[in-house]
């Protein structure tokens, strides 16, 4: 009989706000390898509660698991500052405490989400664990990582015996390693089955993903007359422009000699391996980066430095990334978090206007979440969190929209979701898209222009 490493019967939190509509009953076997897969809110985490101990069971419980378990979200990654944090350290690393780890020579807070996935990664092996939860390990890493880290994965497995339970949100990621999946579905569990059972039983996704009526909604949006807004170019000119564009930290490189023009309308796809300086050149974008005054960039047509604050460049942009996911640790409603990004602010410090926040919620509709308007953003799952900040970058209807790996964490009718939300979008006049993503398959089919950084 095999030996059981994780035995959960009867399962139920103590904590009524922690619980899964039906009581856990899960046992993984000494040799398996067990995925757990399930929607954006499923209840994968809230599992993982459960397996870990996080939570106390009921006295009729019976939970229990053999050896150490560590649990990487990958989500601690800068600390626990606030939203600005990031901002105020990412870029300005002359700031960095002298006591802050560092990883090959770079504190931690300049690492790629890939580089930073690693050294977790790395750390959590140190205590040699008997068993290994890893939170989507594969988001934010390159092709060649995501091979690198399936290798070590499996070597991890057949030399030390490792039990590993990956949570993934994108099924495709399921590695030929894994034995088992565990499907969970509205907090409830569905019956384990084999790797090969549960790729066999899979749906294909609606088509379209995008309600047919939120489509014709957006492209329906009234065209602003950009001749009255200032700091924006002429129909046709050029939004973006660097010109031997070089970063630097103390001996590292970042960029060199770039040059890049971006005009009005056109759609872009900006890729390079892990720690290439993709995240680097979109700080400089955003105005969030101050090497950026020091370059010659020029923004909707005007010069950084000229004369434009801040703010009369962010106006235009509409951002996310897996960076600004990390930083923000608001806890106010979902709909405040999406009103925020008509002032580009972390926190909402001005309340909307009436029409201002019904836009809110109709942009909240599009992205399926106006039902968690009311919810506080920390108790929303990763994924409706990542949906509350697309919907917050769409809101104002900017000019050019940065999207750095935006279907982070998202589930697979999610993505295929947002990835229509941005297509529909960029079909009108006057957006300019530049988008990241180390998946060639989630980029919309309006990309029509690559950029690929190779690093130095």
């Amino acid at each position: 009989m095999a030996k059981e490493v994780i035995r959960i019967h009867n399962g139920v939190t103590r904590h009524p706000d922690k619980r899964m509509a039906e009581p856990v009953d899960l046992t993984i076997e000494q040799g398996e390898q067990v995925a757990i897969v399930g929607d954006n809110a499923a209840g994968k985490s809230r599992l993982v509660d459960i397996i870990t101990g996080r939570y106390p069971l009921l006295q009729n419980a019976v939970g229990g698991h053999h050896g150490l378990i560590r649990h990487i979200t990958f989500r601690d990654s800068y600390g626990e500052q606030d939203g600005t944090y990031y901002y105020q350290q990412r870029w300005n690393q002359h700031d960095i405490p002298d006591d802050m780890p560092r990883v090959d020579g770079k504190p931690i807070i300049a690492l790629s989400s890939g580089e930073m996935r690693r050294y977790q990664l790395g750390r959590a092996l140190k205590s040699e664990p008997d068993v290994l939860i890893i939170d989507n390990p594969y988001i934010g890493l390159d092709a060649d990582t995501r091979q690198w880290l399936t290798q070590l994965l499996q070597k991890l497995i057949t030399e030390r015996g490792l039990t590993l339970i990956l949570v993934l949100s994108k099924t495709d990621d399921i590695p030929a390693f894994i034995t088992h999946v565990q499907p969970v579905y509205q907090l409830r569990l569905g019956q384990k089955l084999t790797r090969d059972e549960y790729i066999a039983s899979r749906c294909p996704l609606p088509s379209p993903a995008l309600p047919n009526e939120e489509r014709k909604w957006i492209l329906g949006l009234p065209q602003k007359d950009l001749t009255t807004i200032p700091f924006y170019p002429q129909h046709g000119g050029e939004v973006l422009r660097f010109n031997n564009v070089s970063i630097r930290y103390g001996e590292r490189t970042i960029l060199k000699d770039l040059c890049w023009t971006v005009g009005e309308g056109e759609r872009w796809a900006l890729s390079g391996k892990n720690g290439s300086g993709k995240s680097t050149l979109l700080s400089l974008v955003c105005a969030d980066n101050p090497q950026g005054y020091a370059c010659d960039i020029s923004l909707f047509g005007h010069r950084r430095g000229s004369g434009e604050s801040i703010w009369e460049i962010k106006r235009h942009i509409g951002y996310v990334s897996p960076e600004m996911h990390r930083s923000y640790l608001k806890d106010i409603p979902a709909i405040d978090i999406v009103a925020s990004g008509l002032s580009d602010s972390i926190g909402l410090y001005v309340r909307p206007r009436h029409e201002q926040r019904e836009g809110c919620l109709r942009w909240m509709q599009v992205f399926g979440i106006e039902n968690l308007a009311d919810r506080t953003f920390l108790t929303l799952s990763s994924g409706e969190q990542r949906l509350c900040l697309l919907a917050r970058a769409f809101v104002k209807d900017p000019e050019l929209l940065i999207l750095d790996e935006p279907l982070h964490g998202l589930d697979d009718t999610n993505r295929q979701r947002v990835r229509e939300i941005i297509e529909a979008f960029c079909l009108r006049l006057h957006k300019t898209l530049v988008m990241v993503t180390h998946y060639e398959e989630e980029l919309p089919p309006c990309i029509d222009k690559h950029l690929e950084l190779k690093g130095s």
